[in-house]
């Protein structure tokens, strides 16, 4: 690692002028834990080194109208949120099993988005609940749905000078589940072999699927949305039948690859396995919701 200049903004403001200032001669850092891997395998080397950590304004968790959190916000901190367990529990799922408490110390939300990982265990779940990105940059404000945030395995849509300041969430509808299977050979510090995230909205019947959501990650070059297996679902009384056909319908839409992690016919498989598991789960937590 050659020598670099470390910066520290302690504004939204100034951290954006530095970018500008500095542009591809620099990177930004929160937790640091995919920068400094990508900076050990000198796929990077910087020039400055612009850290985000004391900039106030990216780090926050608010629950009004809809759920705020900002990129700096740690993995933790959305661990031990109470908005986040008792709301969004399908972000609780992918926050608790990602690395170790060290890591979850230190890494963000902002940072597992933006390094656009096919693997980050934030992104399915953020697809599933139609999350929105708002990013700053020397052209103002604006915002962008998740699902045209990703462009290809570390590629994204942010354009030079901009940084995602938080996601926003819309409060979930009554009678709503949601879960998020991260399917990996061991319980700690792996990565996902596939992960698998669904949201289900029900009727008053509390049977009929209104809103269906099924978003994959590791499935394709970028996280993604099974949107036929989702149309499927919606409209239908959503059983264990139901949930076997939407499997298959998501794993027709994947184009997963064959890694050292797991084979293309593997995930494929997997995938089929998991939308109903996943979507037996959505099911029970529903019920719960509705009767807590």
């Amino acid at each position: 690692m050659r020598s670099y200049e470390y910066l520290k903004p302690t504004s939204l403001k100034e951290a954006l002028e530095l970018l500008g200032r500095y542009g591809e001669k620099a990177k930004l850092v929160a937790g640091g834990t995919d920068l400094m891997v990508q900076w050990k395998k000198k796929i990077i080397s910087p020039e400055y080194v612009i850290s985000l950590r004391n900039v106030p304004e990216l780090s926050f968790v608010t629950y009004e109208s809809d759920l705020k959190i900002g990129s700096a916000t740690t993995h933790r901190t959305l661990e031990l949120s109470p908005i986040i367990r008792e709301h969004f529990p399908i972000l609780l799922d992918a926050v608790s099993n990602l690395g170790s408490v060290q890591v979850r110390n230190s890494a963000t939300i902002g940072g597992n988005i933006c390094n656009a990982a096919p693997s980050a265990d934030t992104a399915p779940p953020l697809l599933a609940l139609d999350a929105v990105a708002h990013i700053a940059g020397p052209q103002g404000e604006r915002t962008m749905p998740i699902a045209e945030f990703f462009k290809g395995p570390s590629r994204t849509a942010l354009a030079s000078g901009e940084i995602v300041t938080h996601f926003s969430i819309p409060r979930p509808s009554p009678n709503t589940g949601m879960a998020y299977w991260k399917h990996t050979r061991r319980k700690a510090m792996d990565l996902p072999i596939l992960g698998v995230a669904v949201l289900l909205s029900f009727g008053q019947d509390g049977k009929t699927c209104a809103k269906a959501r099924i978003s994959l990650g590791v499935a394709a070059p970028t996280p993604m949305r099974a949107r036929k297996a989702e149309a499927y679902l919606e409209g239908k009384e959503v059983d264990r039948g139901a949930l076997d056909e939407a499997g298959k319908i998501a794993a027709g839409e994947a184009s997963p690859r064959t890694t050292i992690r797991g084979s293309q016919w593997y995930r494929e498989e997997m995938i089929r396995v998991l939308v109903r598991r996943t979507g037996l789960m959505c099911i029970e937590r529903a019920k719960g919701a509705a009767h807590g």
